[in-house]
């Protein structure tokens, strides 16, 4: 622990967090990014499977899932045990595994601990090897969901949706997509993720660069040898490597770039903040000891800590859960003293303080002063996500490794040569964009297609064309059958998506396996529901992100996290563990207020 900070040092802190924040704001917001379309839509081919022509698809399922990332097989999961036989999952990318699908670039792990990150752990009987396992294992986990519950058996790959369009009289879901299908099925649901579409910065002659350039979710190991285990990238020996960005992506895959390359350029806006991450093998014979419903339990006991809750143990330990343990310890400390304004002010000088620490790990671990200088985070943890990382700054003390800092402005420009940063040019072979992906643009540009439901009314442009109108962030009016599986409306956890993800798919097992028992044609919510769910969304304004007082990234929609569309980052008032524990109760009561079943010819009784 540090020692303990004088209000002097306080405001000279948040001094330089406005500082540093204030010359980050740009006047395009999300308008700054270049959208992979075009001559950039390189960017989001599959580099990993082949495209194999098939007949188009003109059968019918029970239940069709966009999305085969963790929400398809978390909610595919909960269908199959719930004794729905036929479900589909259609998905653009070569197989299970979504953003694990795409992100195979060196060094990619998860930041959450895998014990409660990996879903279905004691389903599948997985034992991760390691608290914060690596991508290759994170995708097999994922494939060996699809095998674990027969979703191969009905799965499409490689294939995009191109819209949804509810058929009335039929009660049925009209699926097509780019390989000329026409599916049907009688129940849907999207779960296409917010982190899936890359964006590129745009910058001034982005399109002119004369060497090789990829992103970082379709990382080339054609051109760059090794392979997504980490073995030795060698061809990139004897090349200057510049890489754009320095989020969590960067962070994981600098290290290599820096062991490997000739030379490697770090271009950064921000800077990350990088707590230790203090990796370790798991245990066989410890984990084979853990009691039935033991994940479940970590899930739990992981949310309530880190949402500022108070648990007898803390079961995972880890950079999330350390600053709620300050300002747990600071609330015990002066209970006499308890309320809303003691409370936000522990955390305000708790993370303070935790900054502080993560600003002195810089100094110790850089040997360069103004390396070390540029390296640290101006800005409240949780402004930015969070990153964890025992590799990140060593690899600075490379002499090939060199951090291109922009002081806050970003690359100036892109030539045919190279990368130009305050009037330098820096000449490169290679150029890597870790420049993240696509959050605050529009759904549909994110998705590619829209939903109609009844009527032909379209849900992203129509229906929430002032934003997101839900019931639990999963139904909407005159949208029967079909589902959205997100964090948005919800519990809205960031720290550990999956968890809303496997509340979500229990609770729409729950939602089918009711209407198939009663005989019901059509599930909808009806307009009262929805419009006291958004009204008590908004009356508590509990919103995704970081604040306006935080410096610009996607956490606070570029720094304007009042503009926009502030219905889609609203999520349940009590916070995530209420949700969490008030949906469960939703779905187990038999009752499912809000819902309409409907039979051929009239309502069915819930």
């Amino acid at each position: 622990m540090t020692t303990p900070l004088t209000d002097a040092e306080r405001a000279a802190i948040h001094a330089r967090y406005a500082a540093e924040r204030d010359k980050r704001l740009r006047a395009d917001g999300n308008e700054q990014y270049v959208e992979v379309t075009g001559d950039f839509a390189r960017h989001v081919a599959d580099p990993y499977t082949e495209v194999v022509e098939r007949e188009p698809l003109t059968d019918e399922v029970t239940f069709a899932f966009v999305g085969g990332g963790f929400a398809g097989l978390c909610t595919a999961a909960a269908l199959k045990k719930a004794g729905v036989g036929d479900v589909r999952v259609i998905e653009k990318g070569g197989d299970f595994g979504g953003t694990w699908y795409w992100n195979r670039y060196p060094g990619a792990q998860c930041d959450t601990a895998a014990m409660i990150y990996l879903p279905l752990l004691e389903e599948t009987g997985h034992v991760p090897s390691e608290k914060y396992t690596h991508a290759p294992e994170i995708l097999a986990h994922c494939q060996g969901i699809g095998r674990h519950f027969d979703l191969y058996d009905d799965a499409v790959f490689s294939t995009e949706v191109t819209d949804l369009s509810w058929d009335d009289e039929a009660s049925r879901w009209v699926i097509r997509t780019d390989r000329g299908d026409e599916m049907r099925a009688k129940y849907v649901a999207i779960g296409t993720g917010p982190l899936h579409r890359p964006k590129l910065p745009g910058v001034p002659g982005i399109g002119t660069f004369g060497g090789h350039t990829f992103h970082t979710t379709r990382w080339d190991y054609e051109y760059t040898g090794g392979d997504p285990a980490g073995a030795p990238m060698t061809k990139l020996a004897g090349k200057r490597v510049g890489i754009i960005g320095t989020g969590a992506t960067a962070v994981q895959c600098v290290p290599h770039l820096a062991r490997d390359a000739g030379e490697l350029y770090v271009f950064q806006r921000t800077p990350s903040s990088i707590d230790v991450r203090n990796n370790h093998e798991i245990d066989p014979a410890w984990f084979a000891d853990l009691e039935p419903g033991w994940q479940k339990r970590w899930r739990e006991n992981f949310t309530i800590l880190q949402t500022g809750g108070f648990a007898d143990e803390d079961l995972v330990k880890d950079g999330w859960t350390d600053i709620s343990q300050r300002i747990r310890d600071r609330v015990l400390a002066n209970l006499e003293d308890f309320s809303p304004e003691t409370m936000l002010q522990a955390y305000h000088d708790s993370d303070d303080e935790k900054m502080e620490e993560i600003r002195a790990r810089v100094d110790t671990l850089i040997e360069d002063r103004a390396t070390a200088q540029a390296l640290k985070p101006w800005y409240r943890q949780l402004c930015k996500r969070p990153c964890f990382h025992d590799e990140y700054l060593d690899a600075y003390n490379r002499p090939t490794a060199h951090l291109i800092d922009t002081d806050g402005q970003g690359v100036e420009a892109i030539t045919e040569r190279g990368v130009v940063v305050a009037g330098s040019e820096y000449e490169l072979d290679c150029i890597i964009y870790a420049s993240g992906f696509e959050v605050g643009t529009e759904q549909t540009r994110r998705s590619g297609f829209d939903v109609h439901g009844r009527d032909g009314v379209a849900l992203f442009t129509e229906h929430w064309g002032e934003g997101m109108r839900t019931l639990h962030g999963l139904h909407s009016v005159g949208f029967p059958n079909f589902f959205v599986v997100s964090p948005s409306q919800a519990a809205n956890l960031i720290s550990n998506v999956p968890h809303n993800l496997v509340e979500a798919g229990e609770t729409i097992a729950a939602i089918v396996a009711h209407a198939e028992d009663v005989g019901a044609e059509q599930v909808e919510v009806t307009e009262e529901a929805e419009q006291a769910w958004i009204d008590q969304l908004l009356a508590g304004m509990r919103m995704f992100g970081g604040a306006a007082d935080c410096t610009p990234g996607y956490y606070n929609n570029e720094g304007r996290p009042d503009e926009g569309r502030v219905l889609d980052r609203l999520g349940y008032p009590e916070g995530p563990v209420a949700y969490f524990a008030y949906i469960a109760d939703w779905r187990t009561s038999g009752a499912f207020d809000g819902l309409e079943f409907r039979g051929a010819e009239s309502t069915v009784d819930a």
